[in-house]
């Protein structure tokens, strides 16, 4: 009985001993598969995210660059391109300025000075004389002059000569084609003298002077 139960024991053993080998080993696989899976999942998301921020990266950056470029570009081309036809514009606007003044303006002509000082006449009674002239032509006027009962006429028909002949002169011009352009008497330093009259006394005589200044310009 005992050898029969024996046997019994030990094919029981045997059959559990395989079962826990199965078992043992189907853990193992199971573990390690589980294992190998859990470990290579990561990794390929890590590579993937890096992978993407590096793009992400990479494209900001070339962005950036070209729109730096596209900034930069423009401004250097466009700064000569203003610079030149503003140049050309203001040399055109000058030159035609001045051609419209040349035209609206025409040539100016010359005016002869002559001055008198110190004259020997009153200012008020030369003024009646230079109001007369004043305008006239150089032809009119000194016939008239000539011709008047003024102390004042002579002295003024002098200057009018003396003005004529420096025309005539220094600025090529005809005598008969002259014409008052202005003529003015201004007060000069009057000279004091003294009479005595009855009781002792003395009076005051004032001996006045004038500047006379006449312009002649040509008619046109």
């Amino acid at each position: 009985m005992a050898e029969e139960k024996n046997p019994e024991k030990k094919k029981q053993s045997t059959r559990k001993k395989p079962a826990a080998k199965s078992g043992t080993s189907t853990t193992r696989k199971s573990g390690g598969s589980g294992t190998r899976k859990s470990s290579a999942k990561p990794k390929e998301t890590a590579t993937r995210g890096s992978g993407t921020a590096a793009k992400a990266t990479s494209k900001t950056a070339d962005s950036q660059a070209s729109e730096a470029s596209t900034a930069r570009k423009p401004a250097a081309k466009k700064e000569p391109a203003k610079k030149a036809p503003a140049k050309k514009t203001e040399a055109k606007s000058k030159s035609e300025a001045k051609k419209t003044r040349a035209k609206r303006e025409p040539r100016e002509r010359p005016v002869v000075n002559a001055r008198a000082r110190f004259v020997r006449v009153a200012p008020r009674k030369a003024r009646l004389v230079a109001d007369q002239v004043r305008g006239l032509p150089l032809e009119d006027a000194l016939p008239l002059l000539r011709f008047s009962t003024r102390s004042a006429a002579k002295d003024i028909r002098k200057l009018l000569e003396s003005a004529a002949a420096n025309a005539e002169a220094n600025h090529d011009l005809v005598a008969d084609d002259l014409r008052i352009e202005d003529i003015h008497v201004d007060e000069g330093p009057t000279l004091r003298r003294y009479r005595p009259r009855a009781l002792g006394r003395a009076t005051r005589i004032n001996k006045r002077t004038s500047h006379i200044a006449v312009a002649l310009t040509p008619e046109e």
